[in-house]
């Protein structure tokens, strides 16, 4: 156990570790996403559907920039884990809110007919938001 913990002191060691935790979180992250839109994103995006792939896209991307503020501010993978968890929550929180704040049309419909407008908009969201989660995060 002490030759990983001195291989975790160097910055190859940090480097791995924190991309392994990051990896291993999108998979997860991805796998709940999947769970709460109503249409397959994979076979989506197998499909060609543009506004799915913009959307997870976003949702990749916001949830790797949230780790990446976690990582710059935090020097323990349990606390990123944490704060990724967070982030991902109110990334969660910010879909619902999309949906809930668009009564004319179903934002999971628009997306599901390649509605690109409505994708473009799920992908800024999700960037943007990712960036005001990261702010919050304190080392």
């Amino acid at each position: 156990m002490a030759g990983l913990e001195a291989i975790l002191q160097t910055p190859f060691g940090q480097t791995a570790a924190n991309y392994s935790v990051a990896l291993l979180s999108l998979i997860v992250f991805l796998a709940v996403f999947e769970t709460i839109t109503p249409y397959n994103n994979w076979e989506e995006i197998k499909k060609g559907n543009i506004a799915v792939a913009l959307a997870t896209g976003g949702k990749i991307f916001g949830v790797a920039n949230i780790l990446h503020f976690s990582i710059l501010h935090n020097d323990q993978i349990l606390t990123t884990i944490v704060w990724g968890c967070l982030g991902f929550v109110l990334l969660i929180i910010s879909y619902l809110v999309f949906e809930f704040l668009t009564p004319m049309f179903k934002v999971d419909e628009e997306l599901a007919n390649d509605n690109r407008a409505v994708g473009l908009i799920a992908f800024i969201i999700s960037a943007g938001l990712s960036f005001v989660i990261g702010a919050g995060i304190l080392s």
